[in-house]
């Protein structure tokens, strides 16, 4: 008689918790985190990747990278052409500086003439003779520049798509590093070293658990009494009988309604439409992606 008496006593208490619970939690739901898919930008063969599953990874991290022999061939054969098409410019300055050196003699013999002109020792004709020898020598440098500035014009043109394309191969060499873009701990690994990596296809996947967010559902009665930024207690297992209590911010609220997730729960079981809200968590080791968790307004 006195089993019986305990055991329905405990029965009672256990109903009278669970109806506790029940009427402390608001809304329910599961954790999850924004996930991302790594992926190398060039295809080829990969020669360093030890990433592991569970492993922490740092933000700027380079984890991977891609076989670059073929890369840094071309690079060497177009920087060896580059510097054998630049050799074949020419310099126009010591050609000009002889024109100059002439150039500047006749000037001098311009002068001499047009004092002996002035006392009758030469004549006009000689000095007229010089000043058409320094016109032809004018336009002997401005035809040596065009000339020469033509040429170099011509050989820049062939060397301006090389260095594009040296510019295209040296960027191709870099995208060959795969960088890690967040602080976070590796979910999956897909790929490893000594596979051959498609440009665009997953090598591991990765999310940031030290903020993690429970997707939760709640009522069309329960939506005009919440808002963004409001700070609610969100409720894990801890034993069989207790709970861990931590303090989250509503980060999102849907604007639009739809179905109650078969996997969900709310206090109203006969409500059809609900509305997700987000509510964003320190955490701390203890919540993963996909646990349940309870929401408390």
């Amino acid at each position: 008689m006195k089993f019986k008496y305990l055991l329905f006593a405990t029965v009672i208490t256990g109903l009278s918790a669970c109806s506790e619970q029940e009427l402390k939690s608001d809304a329910y739901g599961n954790f999850e985190a924004i996930e991302y898919m790594i992926s190398s930008e060039v295809s080829g063969k990969i020669i360093d990747f030890k990433v592991e599953e569970g492993e922490n990874l740092k933000k700027n991290s380079i984890v991977a990278v891609i076989d670059t022999t073929l890369l840094h061939t071309q690079k060497q054969l177009l920087k060896a052409t580059i510097k054998a098409t630049k050799s074949k410019l020419q310099n126009v300055k010591p050609e000009i500086a002889v024109l100059n050196e002439q150039k500047t003699h006749l000037l001098h013999e311009k002068e001499r003439l047009a004092k002996l002109v002035e006392g009758n020792a030469a004549t006009q004709k000689q000095v007229d003779d010089l000043n058409s020898q320094i016109k032809i020598l004018d336009k002997r440098i401005l035809a040596t520049e065009s000339k020469v500035h033509d040429i170099n014009k011509s050989i820049l043109a062939q060397i301006s798509p090389m260095e594009v394309q040296l510019k295209q191969v040296e960027e191709r060499i870099e995208k060959s590093k795969v960088v890690n873009p967040i602080d976070g701990q590796v979910l999956s690994v897909f790929k490893r070293q000594g596979e051959v990596a498609g440009a665009g296809m997953p090598l591991y996947k990765i999310a940031n658990l030290s903020i993690i967010e429970l997707k939760a559902y709640v009522t069309g009665v329960q939506l005009p009494h919440i808002k963004l930024d409001q700070e609610v207690t969100v409720l894990i297992d801890d034993t069989e009988n207790t709970n861990k209590s931590y303090k989250g911010i509503i980060s999102w609220i849907s604007n639009k309604a739809e179905f109650t997730p078969k996997t969900i729960q709310t206090k109203e079981e006969r409500v059809n439409l609900v509305y997700a809200i987000k509510v964003r968590v320190k955490n701390d080791g203890s919540m993963k992606i996909g646990m349940p968790g309870e929401v408390v307004f």
